[in-house]
């Protein structure tokens, strides 16, 4: 029974592949850097309240450039 097709761990997340409404006159692109391990996560942060909203985990340049061609994006900026 634990081996069935289809199991999934209890704490495992299913990933999604829904896309972000992205609207540039309220969010810009931003790429969440960490000064500690390095981590990145891209997303959008809303103008008005700053809110961060992720989207993806980077993990090297082929995720950053997936990112870039979802939305259509040529720059993003880097936050720390």
């Amino acid at each position: 029974m634990l081996f069935q097709k289809g199991f999934q761990k209890k704490n495992q997340k299913k990933q999604t592949t829904q896309k972000h409404p992205y609207d540039s006159q309220t969010e810009k692109p931003v790429l969440k850097c960490s000064i500690c391990n390095g981590e990145q996560v891209a997303g959008f942060k809303d103008l008005r309240t700053g809110k961060f909203h992720e989207v993806m985990f980077v993990r090297n340049e082929k995720d950053l450039q997936a990112f870039k061609e979802m939305y259509g994006l040529s720059d993003v900026a880097k936050e720390y």
